[in-house]
């Protein structure tokens, strides 16, 4: 189906593009197309952050920013689907047009900046789906013009609001999109935003009586001396999980493109070895306990494997869907699956 459909949405532009293969996934799901699509991946359970996933694929945060489509999304065979960014009050985002197909390198440069409907919204779709199949993530950022030093307010907001339904939070303060958002990682910031989120998930598990697990997702882009410091504090501060990586403000294999000097994040194939370079150096500076997301540039059941022997948990992608359609969902579970049943000599093991 997605093999027929992908000259269509290629004819238009991304974003329009985005919109419509949303609304042809849901009719899809609706008349019971994608049945065949859930049945073709087999089960694989693995366990992170003290949950039990049905396998360890999952759909990045960005392809259903309000929780609209979870529902369609889990039954495209997905382990688990993370909604989001979702922001306390709705904005558009960044001027149109603010995304960028790159098909020769399988890539993909967006600067949406966290457009959506706000918190409350995404709530409420959420709330009204089934959720049969895997696992929901909700991942959480700040408006664009609250300025760094309130961020927290921001963030403490909507991890409030999408506590009870989340199975795990992961805060976003990596994307390139938002002015200023990145500069949350500095260390010393980023102690300090950390740590009260993690005072109030204590706050909020004595108050629901169960334990949701808080990420936090991080950029490629950071020096090794950055990523030494990040390390420090998420692993002192004992968070539940890390997300490695967002997208890159680097034009890294895409230089002689019509679109290398748009502003915003790449992702996709060109974004799989600095991506996984961050991931490895992390899996040897956190604590063994705290499991990684490996996220950026995985386009076939190979990277997923990879990501794997890297030091991943679990792994995610966005733009591999929109280039090789749901079929990478299969293939990347059973690589994972191979690769954990016969492990190559040498690999780094992944934390459980």
């Amino acid at each position: 189906m997605y093999a027929l459909a992908r000259p269509f949405l290629f004819a238009t532009d991304a974003e329009t593009a985005h919109g419509l293969g949303l609304a042809m996934l849901e009719t899809a799901h609706r008349t019971g197309a994608l049945r065949l699509a859930a049945h073709s991946v087999r089960p694989f359970a693995v366990k992170a952050f003290g949950l039990e996933f049905p396998n360890p694929v999952g759909l990045a945060a960005g392809f259903d920013k309000n929780g609209s489509h979870v529902d369609a999304l889990l039954a495209m065979g997905f382990g688990f689907v993370e909604v989001g960014t979702v922001t306390p009050r709705a904005q558009p985002g960044n001027p149109k047009p603010r995304m960028f197909r790159i098909p020769e390198y399988e890539a993909v440069i967006n600067r949406l900046g966290f457009n959506n409907q706000g918190v409350d919204a995404l709530v409420r779709h959420v709330s009204r789906a089934r959720r049969r199949g895997g696992l929901v993530g909700i991942n959480i950022g700040k408006n664009a013009d609250t300025p760094n030093e309130r961020a927290v307010e921001d963030y403490l907001f909507c991890l409030e609001r999408v506590y009870a339904l989340a199975d795990y939070v992961t805060v976003n303060i990596s994307s390139p999109n938002t002015a200023g958002l990145r500069e949350l990682q500095e260390e010393q910031q980023l102690r300090r935003l950390v740590g009260t989120l993690r005072e109030a998930q204590e706050s909020l598990v004595a108050r629901h009586g169960r334990r949701v697990p808080m990420l936090v997702k991080i950029a490629p882009d950071l020096s090794d001396r950055d990523i030494d410091a990040a390390a420090r504090v998420l692993g002192s501060l004992d968070v539940d999980g890390v997300v490695a990586t967002n997208t890159t403000t680097t034009r890294h294999g895409v230089e002689d493109s019509r679109f290398a000097r748009e502003s915003g994040g790449l992702s996709g194939r060109p974004l799989m070895a600095a991506s996984t370079t961050v991931l490895r150096m992390l899996r040897t500076r956190l604590p063994a306990h705290i499991p990684l997301v490996g996220v950026g540039g995985i386009m076939e059941g190979a990277d997923a494997a990879t990501k794997q022997a890297a030091g991943a948990t679990l792994v995610q992608f966005y733009t591999g869907l929109v280039y090789r359609g749901p079929r990478l969902v299969g293939e990347c579970v059973e690589a994972m699956r191979r690769r954990k049943e016969a492990p190559s000599r040498g690999n780094i093991p992944h934390a459980i």
